[in-house]
């Protein structure tokens, strides 16, 4: 069975070209493939990027419960929903998602094992400044933002594992040592030692 990373940062400070690198740089790695109710974009692909459903669909799945997590962003509903995350580590695969603070919570609540790493910057000026640097924003809005990143970086400290991504191949380096320091902790690799060596785990 695999296991769920989830990844949790403030915007800006690297988590997604974090999680894109360990996907081509571990194996048995998997994105979540998130349910939302909005129209594919460009190249978007159902079952890659997203699972493309209707609104109405969403809605029935959310009173159904069908959902780990979900949220409304701009008009749109987005969610993690358990078959797709049960269909993914059923097939031994570790899947990375990438949640704020209440979706890690959620996930943690309903998957015990699941493992939280929190991606900081190396500082709150460093984190402006690459905000400004993307020329996505107007000053307001990073202004704005800015003081929202303050209050959530302080859910980092319930998280199991924390990055400080002041370099990038570096905070790559330690994902990737987290994934696979997991990978041997002991009650992973027992049944394949177990069936190999008859050893009697307890």
């Amino acid at each position: 069975m695999g296991r769920l990373y989830v990844f949790s940062a403030p915007s800006g400070a690297g988590k997604s070209t974090i999680i894109n690198n360990l996907e081509k740089g571990v194996d048995s790695i998997a994105y979540s493939v998130s349910h939302t109710s909005r129209k594919p974009r460009g190249s978007e692909e159902e079952g890659v990027h997203y699972h493309f459903v209707e609104k109405d669909t969403f809605s029935r799945m959310i009173v159904d419960g069908q959902f780990v997590e979900w949220a409304e962003v701009y008009g749109n509903l987005y969610g993690t929903s358990f078959s797709s995350l049960d269909e993914q580590t059923a097939q031994g695969l570790d899947v990375l998602l990438d949640l704020d603070h209440q979706g890690a919570k959620n996930i943690r609540q309903h998957y015990e094992d699941s493992v939280l790493i929190y991606v900081l910057p190396p500082s709150l000026d460093v984190l402006e400044k690459r905000l400004m640097a993307r020329g996505t924003d107007d000053e307001t809005v990073i202004k704005s933002r800015m003081k929202k990143t303050s209050n959530e970086i302080k859910q980092c400290v319930w998280y199991d594992y924390i990055i400080v991504n002041d370099d990038l191949e570096k905070a790559i380096k330690e994902a990737q040592a987290i994934i696979l320091s997991v990978r041997c902790r002991t009650d992973q690799q027992a049944p394949i030692v177990k069936e190999m060596f008859d050893v009697p785990f307890p």
